[in-house]
């Protein structure tokens, strides 16, 4: 099969943006992996399809697969390319534009300062709807949040805020991102059996209350430059946890992200992420036959 292609970055988390707005491609799973595999492939974390409306008050379906070819539920730097390809490529005028994810709807912005604005929905808390399984556990409290004890394979445990920006993350507060256990501790927290649908597992250091230094094990991919759903949690948690104000500018090794959520007795304000969306460069390719 021969398509085409955009190649894409929002703070170093890159992206295959593929148009499906005339028709579906039908790519199977195993296609996915090749299109993002680095040596074989175009190379990325996420595959993104762009899809017409399914109904009313909608611009656009916005698709998102894994490096492991799995569908995944979002993907808030995704999410900003999305938006910049849909007004870059003529296929919209509207901004803010809506577009349905796998379980919700996103509005996106772009700002006169060539960023783009996500409004990434309020947070769900709900350790059913995360899914996290807390049975047998003992939340420790802290501020306005719970962090739960997360014992690990080979001993040790992490200690994590657990909830889901529509899909699921495990917050962990280090002291300093640059040793902290990413590599070892991101996989095993990501296949955490506590975890039914994985985890994406973040690794936050508080600067001050405005700024945060972020790493994340996402779900799928392994670290990524920068994670935007992994931002919004993190911020979210710190501003629960009574570390952070509403507005955190949070410095990933792929650039800076800003997020702002006013928290409410309710918890259900919407998260807004603001950050960087461009076009690294175009192409086709011949995409094997793999089932």
């Amino acid at each position: 099969m021969h398509i085409r292609f955009t190649k894409m970055q929002g703070a170093g988390n890159d992206f295959v943006v593929l148009d499906e707005t005339r028709g579906r491609l039908g790519l199977s799973h195993a296609q996915y992996r090749w299109l993002a595999d680095r040596h074989f492939g175009v190379g990325a974390d996420q595959i993104l399809s762009v899809r017409p409306s399914p109904g009313s008050g909608l611009d656009f379906e916005y698709v998102i697969h894994n490096a492991d070819g799995g569908e995944v539920e979002h993907c808030g730097n995704g999410a900003r390319c999305f938006v910049r390809y849909v007004h870059d490529k003529g296929l919209t005028t509207a901004n803010p534009v809506r577009v349905k994810v796998k379980h919700g709807e996103i509005s996106l912005a772009l700002n006169d300062d060539g960023r783009v604005t996500v409004d990434m929905g309020a947070p769900v808390f709900v350790l059913e709807r995360v899914p996290f399984d807390a049975s047998g556990l003992q939340a420790q409290a802290m501020g306005n949040f719970d962090r739960w004890p997360l014992a690990l394979p080979g001993g040790g445990e992490a200690l994590v805020c657990v909830l889901s920006m529509g899909n699921p993350h495990a917050v962990q507060l280090v002291d300093d991102v640059d040793t902290a256990p990413v590599l070892s501790q991101g996989p095993q927290i990501e296949w955490h059996p506590r975890f039914p649908a994985r985890v994406n597992a973040g690794f936050l250091q508080i600067v001050n209350r405005g700024q945060v230094r972020l790493r994340v094990f996402e779900r799928g991919a392994g670290e990524t430059l920068a994670c935007g759903t992994g931002a919004c949690a993190a911020v979210v948690a710190g501003i629960r946890l009574g570390l952070l104000d509403s507005t955190v500018h949070v410095q990933t090794h792929g650039g800076v992200l800003t997020i702002q959520w006013q928290d409410t007795p309710a918890h259900d304000a919407p998260v807004f992420m603001t950050g960087p969306a461009t076009t690294v460069f175009e192409g086709e390719i011949d995409v094997p036959d793999l089932a």
